[in-house]
């Protein structure tokens, strides 16, 4: 991972309550140059996306946020979706628990370090915000949301976009009105 400080503007973003939601961060990968920077940035996304008013009196919640390479995210995709091919992220919704816990587990992220910097690159956008675009992805994911048809990608990208612009990150999609 190419060295990004997170600068100022990762400072902690303000609303809810974020101690809702615990993420334990891995390293799947030995290639992340810096993962103490890299586990930061995930966990300021978790954070922001915590504190985001959509989610407001939800259980607290646990997920596993892998930062993988491509080679395993590529494994992962053609075994799962049947797409023999990297991606930059994929979520595993933790299946439903029959038994009423205090902590309810949301699933897994895999992130894949090469298609995120390669994206990046391609993109001119800092790798530190790309990484913390696809953590916050990820977790809506897990908490449901989709971009299957126009209206869920708006919905969805709408989110995404707010979090991130309370990290001080630009909107992602590009849009002129955000």
């Amino acid at each position: 991972m190419p060295a990004s400080d997170p600068g100022p503007r990762s400072r902690a973003p303000q609303g809810a309550d974020p101690s809702w939601l615990n993420v334990d961060v891995t390293f799947e990968d030995d290639g992340w140059q810096d993962p103490a920077l890299a586990e930061t940035l995930v966990r300021q996304a978790a954070s922001a996306l915590a504190a985001h008013e959509i989610v407001r009196g939800v259980q607290p919640s646990e997920a596993c946020i892998a930062l993988s390479s491509d080679a395993h995210v590529r494994m992962l995709n053609a075994g799962f979706r049947g797409k023999d091919k990297p991606t930059n992220v994929l979520s595993f919704p933790a299946p439903e628990s029959p038994a009423v816990l205090t902590t309810k587990q949301l699933g897994d992220i895999v992130i894949a370090r090469e298609t995120i910097e390669r994206e990046a690159t391609e993109q001119g956008i800092p790798f530190a915000d790309h990484l913390r675009h696809m953590t916050v992805h990820g977790l809506l994911h897990l908490l449901g949301y989709d971009h299957e048809t126009d209206g869920d990608a708006f919905e969805m990208e709408s989110l995404e976009t707010d979090i991130l612009g309370r990290l001080g990150i630009p909107d992602p999609y590009g849009n002129p009105e955000a």
